[in-house]
């Protein structure tokens, strides 16, 4: 199976957005294995939106958690029992951008972190990271704790308004590619996503 599955330093640091722009640049399917919050849309439904997605791009989310909690805790409220081995990855034809929740060790139940999901879907990684102050900190962690688990690292991708320093660290201490850095996108839709460019080939 050719794809990548993104990752982040921490909620809300841009996965969904950095998801989006690689399944229309890749032409790739989408999948979300556990979706933790469901009131104010999924994250399947934000990218099929932002990359213009048909029908069958989006493959079922293993678990649908109401409350936009820790899947773990989400888990827990609706009295389901997340279990890594009901986790398959979906059959594709074309290749696949999986998409995590929240960073590596976000808990999935008392024994798994999302980094367990990760090594059991056997791809590469894209690693999400804000621009701000903190992020040295924190993608630095992520990469070791990766590389601790032998996880294949595709590169980073920072998040948010440019940061020329943070980035130029990133690289050198964490011995990384930064391959994009997206800037605050308005209006975010399916032609900004295009018109930011993705170099190289993450499926080489």
């Amino acid at each position: 199976m050719k794809g990548v599955f993104v990752t982040g330093t921490d909620t809300n640091v841009g996965k969904t957005v950095v998801s989006a722009w690689l399944v229309y640049h890749l032409k790739a399917d989408y999948w979300k294995p556990v979706q933790a919050g469901l009131a104010d849309g999924t994250d399947a439904e934000t990218v099929r939106r932002l990359a213009g997605l048909g029908p069958g791009r989006i493959h079922p989310s293993a678990y649908e958690l109401n409350a936009p909690l820790s899947p773990h805790e989400a888990a827990r409220l609706d009295g389901v029992d997340i279990r890594l081995e009901r986790i398959v990855p979906p059959r594709a034809t074309r290749p696949l951008v999986v998409e995590g929740a929240g960073g590596l060790l976000v808990p999935l139940n008392k024994d798994h972190f999302i980094i367990d999901l990760i090594a059991l879907c056997k791809l590469p990684v894209l690693l999400v990271s804000r621009t701000g102050l903190g992020t040295i900190n924190h993608t630095l962690l992520s990469l070791d704790a990766m590389r601790r688990r032998g996880i294949s690292i595709a590169g980073v991708v920072l998040n948010g308004p440019e940061n020329p320093g943070n980035r130029r660290a990133i690289e050198e201490f964490g011995r990384v590619t930064v391959i994009a850095a997206l800037p605050p996108l308005d209006p975010l839709n399916e032609s900004a996503l295009a018109a930011l460019p993705l170099d190289g080939d993450l499926l080489s």
